[in-house]
């Protein structure tokens, strides 16, 4: 029974299958009854329709029939009940009749229920609407009945309807694809190669049938998982489920045949894609084999520069875009001979990789040729690059090495000559790199293939390898060259490093000096207390002169070690006009002062020796001790030293200096006038020694 026949009644929504499912799993089915009088054998209909839906193994887990009776008379509620028993009497375990808010006569039927539940062979219960929910679940009910469960009868029926138009139209299509199909397979020879006419068509076009199985194949699959469709929203039912399996078979089936129907369409035009597929791969191969080839062999050169090079790499792009025009017309007809193959019958199919087999030789051969000769000056361009970089480095450091150095300071002089090893040591890689590519290159050339199909074609290379083996030379000719002059480069740079260094040690040496001038005339001013004080001060005062010494004889030799190395550098030196003038200067400063001091001391040493032995008492010399003439040569002396203290040291530019400060120089002078006293003192006690017994 289909859907279309009885769709007057279908439309009424006498029953229905919502969905909804008892707690066995078993479906339920819903018969609203109506204010107006129901038709029983249009209601007998939609429920031998809608129980023809389900599955045997649905229906085997029994059915709960919910009874409306809200808006109808007990009477039809009873003859609905009774009904059921004669339509789906096995399939039913439980009838819910739905009792209105003003029920009928309670005793009556409750009686009537009571007697005819052993007949009836299923359970039937009175309640209300809202006690419903006791025997099945909210969300397996119907808002109808307080329940969460949406449907929609209109929806459900266009869709049955889509589902059995798809059904028929398929069905019949299967058919007559089947009776294509099958008296093409029993066919000969000549049928085959007949051309496809209209009694070959069927009656419906596949195309629109399988679109009609998908969209609804969608629709079911999409109800199923998200449950709602617009503003409407409802679950899948059984029958929609069962559905999907029935539509996704059709659809295989349907593209299985129709499969086999484009299969028979082609093979009528295969002989003739044979045909033109020969006379394109003759076409292509003699193209390849005949000026293809021609313009590869007329390419063999690499360029002697990089400018050279580009332009032949130019030119092969122009070679390789004509070759593109007949690769892509390779890859089609490769193409369409895969495609026979698959599809072509055992007599064509040696014909057929005999083609592809000469087709695929003829290109591959081709297009390896091309790519031999694109990476040939691919690396000739680099080789070239790589020489173009080298030789501007060495043009650099060439011109680096052919300005005069004239550096202000050493510290420069080390930056340049760092800078010139950096130079240098790039040269070394930038030419290791320049060997690399090169032997690179002449490897390929050595390697290169014969530009002739199956001949071995000598290519004449010797003016490749020889340019390249020539750029080689010359660049390592012209780095050995810059090598020599940065070695000469480096030892002058280096003397004058050295000469920068005699000149500041040389200058330090002068300060050296000067400041032990400056400690002399400052710091050495005492002359001591008594003459072995003195004489310790002396010895000090040599190994303090000797130190001088050693630093002026340091910043001589530093000198005449600058002067060598400027006439080795062919400069003049600063130092000789600067350096050895103020060297030679506080140097005769410091000599000057040295033996004032000196002299001072040797002065102080005879007064102390001399007063000393005045001072001490020695009876066994008696005459010397009385000897007028040793006091008054202590005296002049001590006089001569006084006098002495208070003159300036005099230099040869006339400057003046003084030892010490003023209050030093008093300092001493007061100690010398006591000692004068004492041996004044002496003096007077050997001239009259009663005054000495008087005192006692």
């Amino acid at each position: 029974m289909e859907a279309s026949v009885i769709l007057p009644i279908l439309k009424k929504k006498l029953a229905f299958l919502s969905g909804g499912k008892d707690s066995r799993s078993g479906l339920i089915l819903t018969i609203p009854l109506c204010l107006e009088q129901t038709n029983m054998d249009e209601l007998s209909v939609t429920l031998d329709y809608l129980l023809s839906i389900p599955s045997e193994k649905c229906k085997a887990r029994g059915f709960t029939v919910i009874v409306d009776g809200r808006k109808s008379q007990w009477n039809v509620v009873k003859t609905v009940v009774v009904m059921l028993q004669n339509v789906v009497p096995a399939e039913v375990s439980l009838v819910c009749v739905v009792k209105p808010d003003e029920f009928w006569d309670k005793k009556v039927t409750h009686f009537c229920f009571w007697k005819e539940k052993d007949r009836l062979g299923f359970e039937v219960i009175l309640v209300s609407a809202n006690k419903l929910t006791r025997y099945i679940e909210p969300c397996q009910l119907t808002e109808d009945f307080g329940g969460s469960l949406t449907y929609d009868h209109v929806d459900w029926l266009n869709k049955r309807l889509v589902f059995e138009k798809f059904t028929k139209e398929s069905t019949s299509l299967l058919d007559e694809l089947a009776l294509i199909n099958n008296g093409s397979d029993k066919g000969n020879q000549q049928e085959k190669e007949r051309s496809v006419d209209l009694n070959f068509l069927p009656s419906v076009d596949p195309e629109t049938v399988l679109q009609t199985g998908h969209e609804l194949l969608s629709e079911l699959q999409q109800r199923r998982f998200n449950g709602s469709d617009g503003g409407v929203s409802w679950s899948p039912m059984d029958d929609e489920l069962l559905a999907q399996p029935q539509v996704m078979k059709l659809l295989d089936s349907l593209r299985e045949q129709y499969t086999r129907y484009q299969e028979v369409c082609r093979q009528r035009s295969k002989r003739t894609q044979l045909e033109e597929i020969q006379q394109k791969v003759m076409q292509v191969v003699n193209w390849l084999e005949g000026p293809g080839s021609e313009q590869l062999r007329a390419q063999w050169g690499i360029g002697d520069s990089i400018r050279a090079s580009q332009a032949l790499q130019q030119k092969h792009e122009e070679i390789e875009s004509q070759h593109s025009e007949w690769f892509a017309v390779y890859v089609e007809l490769n193409q369409q001979i895969a495609a026979l193959l698959n599809a072509g019958d055992e007599e064509d199919l040696v014909e057929l990789k005999s083609l592809q087999q000469q087709l695929s030789d003829v290109c591959y051969r081709q297009a390896s040729q091309l790519e031999f000769r694109q990476n040939l000056l691919q690396a000739a361009l680099e080789f070239h690059g790589v020489a173009q970089d080298l030789s501007q480095q060495l043009d650099g450091l060439l011109g680096m090495l052919c300005v005069d150095v004239a550096p202000a300071d050493g510290a420069s002089i080390q930056q340049t000559l760092k800078l010139l090893e950096e130079k240098l040591k790039s040269v070394d890689v930038g030419l290791q790199g320049l060997r690399e590519k090169g032997q690179g290159l002449l490897d390929q050339i050595s390697n290169q293939a014969s530009w002739a199909y199956g001949k071995d074609v000598t290519i004449e290379n010797k003016e490749n390898v020889d340019h390249i083996q020539g750029v080689m030379e010359d660049m390592q000719l012209r780095k050995q060259r810059c090598e020599d002059m940065v070695d000469v480069r480096r030892l002058k740079m280096l003397q004058m490093v050295q000469l920068f260094k005699c000149e500041e040690d040389a200058a330090q040496a002068v300060e050296w000096l000067s400041e032990l001038l400056d400690a002399l005339l400052k710091t050495h001013i005492r002359l001591g207390d008594d003459a072995q004080e003195t004489k310790v001060l002396l010895e000090k005062h040599r190994k303090f002169v000797d130190v001088a010494q050693s630093t002026y004889d340091y910043g001589r030799q530093l000198l005449q070690a600058t002067v060598v190395l400027c006439q080795s550098l062919r400069c003049t030196s600063r130092s000789s006009g600067d350096t050895l003038p103020r060297l030679n200067r506080v140097w005769k400063q410091f000599t000057i002062a040295s033996e004032e001091r000196v002299h001072r001391l040797e002065m102080a040493i005879a007064f102390h020796s001399n007063a000393e032995k005045i001072l001490q008492d020695c009876p066994e010399e008696p005459e010397a001790i009385n000897d007028e003439e040793q006091f008054d040569e202590i005296e002049a002396v001590g006089k001569s030293l006084l006098d002495r203290l208070t003159v300036p040291v005099v230099y040869p530019d006339g400057t003046e200096q003084y030892f010490g400060s003023p209050s030093d120089m008093a300092s001493t002078a007061e100690n010398i006038r006591d000692r004068m006293k004492l041996v004044n003192l002496k003096r007077q006690q050997l001239r009259h020694p009663e005054m000495v017994t008087t005192e006692s």
